[in-house]
């Protein structure tokens, strides 16, 4: 199975100025999935049946189902992988999935230094840090999770992007902004 970089969409890695990792684990779940040309919108997909409704959205029903062989934790690791197409739903939703207290938060650490997604993931828990401090497992990623410099994260979601944004309440209070989490 070869899954090939499309020459005119721009990787996330090409974007944040790194080379892409090729990851071990997209090659596990494009076979596991049966979406082998399609597992960004099969992870996609998967997110947003998950509890990232944020993003909810028709999706193409030749896509395989979900498979529970495949963690929350792989599934927002996987859609922050830098070798897929510059797309930021797709970030945006693993933000959205892995704002759970379910998430395993030493387990996401680890596939995080493992597929090389620390940068990605420590901006989310940075942009989490302002909304919601103590919310899982952002703020022991914050904690936790070592850095690793990349040229650019000025190319990752800007913190309006994973927030709610209500307007003046019944009752004339100011509008707010709430974190995207999860719906379980």
């Amino acid at each position: 199975m070869e899954l090939k970089e499309q020459p005119f969409a721009p990787t996330l890695a090409r974007k944040m100025g790194e080379v892409a990792h090729v990851s071990g684990l997209l090659r596990r779940l494009a076979l596991l999935s049966g979406a082998q040309q399609r597992v960004a919108d099969w992870l996609f997909k998967v997110a947003v049946e998950r509890g990232a409704t944020h993003y909810r959205r028709e999706f193409d029903p030749a896509l395989p189902p979900d498979s529970s062989a495949v963690t929350d934790e792989e599934v927002g690791i996987a859609l922050c992988l830098g070798e897929h197409p510059y797309d930021l739903d797709r970030l945006r939703a693993a933000a959205q999935l892995l704002s759970s207290p379910r998430v395993n938060a030493p387990r996401l650490c680890h596939l995080a230094v493992q597929e090389r997604c620390e940068p990605v993931l420590l901006h989310i828990a940075g942009l989490a840090g302002r909304f919601a401090p103590e919310l899982h497992p952002w703020a022991f990623l914050r904690q936790h999770l070592p850095p690793r410099p990349v040229p650019r994260t000025d190319v990752l979601p800007h913190w309006t992007r994973l927030v709610s944004h209500t307007g003046v309440s019944a009752h004339g209070g100011p509008p707010r902004a709430d974190w995207l989490c999860r719906h379980e």
